[in-house]
């Protein structure tokens, strides 16, 4: 038996597998991400090293094989977890080990470790005079001045005296070799949270949270570890219960790492942490440096932090008795990775609290598909917060079908209604929310007049428009022209959607002068506290009208907010996904759940052109209910995720003929190995966009019931790929349950 072990984990050129023969005497006894000590280098210096994976072939020459010399007993149990972690990633998700380890692990960039040099007198302050008397007899003005600091007091920060007294290095080190002080170096953490006074509010629960609260806390008594989907409405104080339940995990010397995705990531939102847990809770953000994170990390290691608020990387932090894992806004797309591993933080979050003993609270007020199916499936335990807080109501939604304002001769993108209630509120000095849904953009076309979309006969998604007049299919590659008249009604007002938020400003602008308006995009938002800027700007009533896209409508608490109007509803729900019902949804009621979460009653306008389909109806009714039960007998018709499996097999090349004919076989492996299996192999197709910086891309996708076996399919892929010379020029990566195209 062979052991693959990897040897430096800390470190950024964390690239190699070594292999080492596993000793009769050990055998049984190792497993994934157990620490051992090997000999390794030309001069077998003992280090340690650990376990990846294992293999009953040897890649090498056998003679030249080392042994494992023994499991490392002071190996850390942190690393030996999330090393076991990075294999279970590798196996579900595809892509080598080495990029699941450095997924998983704090690696240690080549950044400037902040250190703060103190200067200790080592000598009694008799000598300390004496040798004063010295420097000045020596006109050694440097020594001297350094030695009256050090007269003063006994430690000094050496960057004072570099800085105020004018000292070099070169004059310390010299009273170093005579034994007059000595250098101690004290690393220096860079905390991302600014400190601020912790306060500690006692909030009165309403009786569901208290529920939920107690259901949690006797299972984390009894040692019951589950995964629990907190499903309350928008305004239902979910963060309170979060924070109730943390509070728990901490007083039994436990961690918590909460998962917010990076666009709600606000300073709101860790300003409430912070208040309640104090200098012990800590941020990961993508604006962070490497040596932040890296040091934010080892904090963590080191028991310094309690709490980790950041996106989905937070989710591997090295805690050393991690309790408790929330996933806040669970149903976001963010929580899928883009690179290799594709991991899904949501399993992955699962896995790691099975390795440790933790819990897992998912909470949404549109709980994705798969967490509500496995909840039906018994899977999850589901808590329920049916009511807003401080006895708020839930806002008034009215549906605007945009169909009629064309035949009213209204072509502006507001309609009467939000023109007039907008009017209205400006007049009361209430603030206004202009959301713009452009996720899922693909430039579908549909009819200004009866509402219809152009769909693919085999798909049930939106056909995409191209440059070159053509409607593609990005799931089975159907194609046809793009269509100059509507194929249901005749009408030449068919064509796609082009307004952006800043054409809404200005028009917003244009028609109510005396407003003061804001915008927030991508645009706006490019520098490292855009987002924090806009944000506060409008929590201080700075403004009265903001226009965004999706950012503005994650989690945001503006208590004087009381419209919301949603412009283009349908843009997210003719997008070519099977998710776009979903994710319309989705939009549609956390946008309105920014109405009204003062003491004013709050009212939303979505404007549509499909004011009939579901889940446009049940968003403006706040029915996830009613939602979910009709799109999952789609999903179950269609044979989509969650009812089934879908792997996608995602491949670019430089060159566009040798794709084509890479595609074709592995199309054709792939029905060889599906055969009996029951596997649907749909493609190749090209994806939402088929071609970046001249390298061409394909999709292969592959639809089971059972993930296992789709896991099965992707090790059979995997190995004829690495067995096969013609794909050495293609990158191949596996998604599965994709949330996007690549």
């Amino acid at each position: 038996m062979y052991a693959d072990i990897i040897i430096d984990i800390t470190h950024e050129k964390l690239d190699k597998v070594f292999q080492y023969r596993v000793p009769e005497e050990l055998e049984g006894d190792l497993r994934t991400g157990a620490g051992v000590i090997v000999p390794f280098g030309r001069g077998n210096r003992e280090t340690k090293g650990y376990i990846v994976g294992f293999s009953e072939t040897c890649d090498y020459d056998a003679e030249k094989i080392k042994n494992i010399l023994r499991t490392d007993t002071s190996s850390v149990m942190i690393e030996a977890r999330l090393v076991a972690l990075a294999a279970w990633m590798k196996e579900n998700y595809g892509g080598t080990m080495i990029q699941a380890l450095k997924t998983v692990l704090p690696i240690k960039r080549t950044e400037q470790q902040k250190e703060q040099r103190i200067l200790k007198r080592c000598i009694s302050r008799e000598a300390g005079e004496k040798k004063l008397e010295e420097y000045l007899h020596k006109n050694q003005k440097a020594r001297a001045r350094l030695m009256a600091a050090l007269l003063d007091d006994e430690e000094v920060e050496y960057s004072l005296i570099s800085q105020k007294l004018n000292i070099t290095l070169t004059v310390v080190r010299a009273l170093e070799e005579q034994g007059v002080l000595k250098i101690k170096n004290h690393k220096i953490y860079r905390n991302p949270v600014k400190e601020k006074e912790q306060q500690r509010h006692f909030i009165t629960y309403t009786e569901e949270q208290e529920r939920a609260i107690r259901t949690f806390e006797n299972d984390y008594k009894k040692g019951i570890r589950k995964t629990y989907l907190l499903y309350g409405v928008t305004g239902s104080g979910k963060t309170e219960v979060y924070m109730e339940m943390i509070r728990q995990v901490v007083k039994e010397k436990r961690q918590a790492i909460v998962l917010i995705p990076e666009i709600a990531l606000t300073y709101q939102t860790v300003m409430r942490f912070y208040r309640t847990f104090g200098e012990r809770v800590s941020i990961m953000n993508s604006r962070l440096s490497a040596g932040e994170r890296y040091d934010q990390m080892m904090r963590a290691k080191k028991g310094e932090i309690d709490v980790m608020i950041g996106p989905r990387s937070a989710l591997f932090t090295p805690f050393p008795s991690l309790g408790l894992i929330v996933i806040d806004e669970e149903h976001e797309a963010a929580y899928k990775s883009e690179q290799v591993p594709r991991y899904h933080a949501r399993e992955t979050a699962i896995e790691r609290a099975s390795l440790e003993g933790a819990s897992v609270v998912l909470g949404s007020a549109t709980p994705s598909m798969e967490a509500f199916y496995r909840c039906e499936l018994g899977e999850y335990t589901l808590l329920e917060l049916k009511r807003r807080t401080a006895k708020a109501e839930l806002p008034e939604v009215y549906t605007v079908d945009m169909r009629e304002e064309l035949q009213k001769g209204n072509r502006s993108i507001l309609s009467d209604r939000l023109h007039e209630l907008m009017e209205d509120r400006l007049k009361k000095k209430e603030q206004i929310i202009l959301f713009l849904n452009r996720r899922g953009y693909a430039g579908f076309l549909s009819c200004r007049s009866c509402g219809y979309v152009v769909k693919c006969p085999h798909c049930d998604v939106s056909l995409a428009t191209h440059n070159n007049g053509k409607m593609v299919c990005h799931y089975c590659g159907y194609e046809e022209t793009v269509a100059k008249k509507c194929p249901s009604c005749g009408s030449p007002h068919i064509g796609g959607f082009r307004a952006g938020t800043q054409q809404i400003e200005e028009l917003v602008k244009k028609e109510f002068p005396q407003a003061r308006v804001l915008r927030m995009d991508l645009d706006t938002t490019r520098s490292k506290e855009g987002h924090e800027k806009i944000l506060s700007a409008f929590a201080n009533e700075e403004a009265d009208i903001l226009v965004g896209t999706q950012m503005i409508v994650k989690g945001h608490d503006f208590p004087n907010v009381t419209l919301v109007g949603v412009l283009a509803a349908d843009m997210s729900l003719y997008s070519d996904d099977f998710r776009s019902a979903e994710r319309t949804f989705e939009l549609l009621t956390q946008a309105a759940g920014r109405a009204g979460r003062g003491k004013k009653k709050g009212e939303v306008v979505i404007q549509t052109y499909s004011p009939e389909h579901y889940s446009i109806q049940t968003a403006a009714r706040q029915d996830y209910q009613a939602f979910y039960t009709e799109e999952m007998n789609y999903r179950e018709l269609m044979g989509y995720p969650p009812a089934e499996h879908l792997m996608a097999v995602l491949v670019a090349c430089e060159d566009e003929a040798l794709l084509e004919k890479g595609m074709h076989y592995l199309k054709l492996y792939a029905m060889r190995i599906t055969k009996n299996r029951k596997v649907q192999v749909i493609g190749p197709a090209a994806p939402a966009v088929g071609k970046v910086k001249d390298v061409y891309r394909k999709v292969l996708y592959l639809k089971q019931e059972s993930y296992e076996i789709l896991i099965e399919m992707k090790d059979k892929m995997e190995q004829y790929i690495e067995l096969n010379r013609g794909f050495a020029k293609m990158r191949i990566q596996f998604d599965f349950d994709p949330m996007s195209g690549f």
